[in-house]
C-alpha cells in the first residue's frame, strides 16, 4: 500500500511561496484536521513505524583487514515523514535569496528550475537550508539518517556492499572483490538531470531514490575494530567532518565538498550529483526516534 501524502498550503516568504507554487507542490483541498492546521507546503511522504535492516556504513576491521559488518535492524517507532522529492533549485534559490544559505558555486549559481533538484550543495549547505525551512514553517525539518534513508528507499535499495568470507590470510581476495564492485558501480555515472520522478517513483510514493542524486544524510562515516570489543557495545569512532551520502551506491564525502566529482569522495566511484530531501519530526520531536540492535559503535560528539 502506497503512503499518504501530505499537501498543505504555506506561509513561507513571498519568494519561496511563488517557488512552492512553480513546483507545483501547493495543492487546495479537503484533508484531515491535523493537515488543516498543518501550515506547510512542503509534500511529504508519511512512512508507517517498522524496522528496517541494512548493513552498517562505515569501515570495520578485523585483525586489521576490513571486513563487512553483520547486519543492523533499526526500528522506527514513531514512523517517518519525508519530503516525497529533492528540494528544488527553486526552493534553495529562495533561501539564497532570503540570505539564509549561501550561493552555490558558479556551475549552479544560476539554477532556478523548479522542476529540477538542486544540485551542487554540501552537507553544510543542506542543513542550512534545513534550518531556515524550519523557521520559516515553524515545522523541524532535518537531513535524514542513514537507517531512515534506507526504510524510505524501499525495494529502490539495493545493498551494495561485499558480502563473501574471504581468508584472512590472503587479503588480495577482497581486494580483487572490491575492484569487481567498483567496476559494476561505473556503468551507471550518467550525470544528466531529470525532472522530478524521471526515475521512476517507488512502493512508498517517494520519487529518485534510485537516481543520479545522491542525497545528504545526517549519519557520520564511522571506524571500527571488530577485535577491541565484540555485539551491541561494539567500540569505535566517528568522524563528523564526513558524511554519509545513499544513491544507488552509498559514499562518504567531506561535509563541506559541494562537487563529488571533485576526489572528495574516501574510496570509489563518487556519486553524480549531491542533493537532498528532508525529513520532518512530529510536533515536540528533535530528531530520529530509532532503536538499533547489532553492532553499534559508540556514537561521538558533532563538531
Amino acid at each position: 500500500m502506497r503512503a499518504p501524502v501530505v499537501k498543505t498550503l504555506s506561509k513561507f516568504t513571498a519568494l519561496a511561496l511563488a517557488a512552492a507554487f512553480m513546483a507545483g507542490c501547493v495543492q487546495e483541498g479537503p484533508g484531515s484536521p491535523e493537515e488543516a492546521n498543518d501550515q506547510d507546503a512542503t509534500e511529504l511522504v508519511i512512512l508507517p513505524a517498522g524496522q528496517v535492516k541494512y548493513y552498517p556504513p562505515g569501515e570495520y576491521l578485523r585483525n586489521g583487514f576490513p571486513v563487512t559488518p553483520q547486519q543492523a535492524t533499526d526500528t522506527l517507532g514513531s514512523g517517518l515523514r519525508m519530503m516525497k522529492r529533492q528540494v528544488s533549485q527553486a526552493e534553495y534559490a529562495a533561501c539564497v535569496a532570503a540570505k539564509a544559505c549561501k550561493p552555490l558555486d558558479r556551475d549552479h549559481r544560476e539554477d532556478a528550475d523548479p522542476d529540477l533538484p538542486a544540485v551542487g550543495v554540501s552537507w553544510r549547505d543542506a542543513t542550512d537550508y534545513a534550518r531556515w525551512l524550519s523557521r520559516e514553517t515553524g515545522h523541524h525539518y532535518r537531513l535524514p539518517t542513514y537507517a531512515e534513508w534506507v526504510y524510505a528507499a524501499g525495494a529502490a535499495y539495493k545493498e551494495d556492499v561485499i558480502l563473501d568470507e574471504f581468508d584472512p590470510s590472503d587479503p588480495a581476495q577482497r581486494w580483487l572483490a572490491e575492484y569487481a564492485l567498483e567496476t559494476q558501480r561505473k556503468t551507471t555515472v550518467d550525470g544528466t538531470l531529470r525532472p522530478f520522478g524521471g526515475f521512476g517513483q517507488n512502493e512508498n510514493g517517494l520519487q529518485d531514490m534510485a537516481g543520479n542524486v545522491w542525497d545528504w544524510t545526517d549519519t557520520c562515516s564511522t571506524r571500527v575494530n571488530l577485535d577491541l570489543v565484540s555485539g551491541p557495545a561494539a567500540g569505535g569512532s566517528e568522524n563528523c567532518g564526513v558524511r554519509v551520502v545513499a544513491g544507488p551506491h552509498r559514499s562518504y564525502i567531506t561535509d563541506f565538498i559541494r562537487d563529488p566529482k571533485s576526489g572528495a569522495c574516501s574510496v570509489g566511484v563518487p556519486p553524480s550529483n549531491l542533493g537532498f530531501r528532508l525529513v520532518r519530526d512530529e510536533a515536540g520531536g528533535v530528531g530520529p526516534q530509532t532503536q538499533r540492535f547489532g553492532v553499534r559503535p559508540r556514537m561521538g560528539s558533532d563538531p
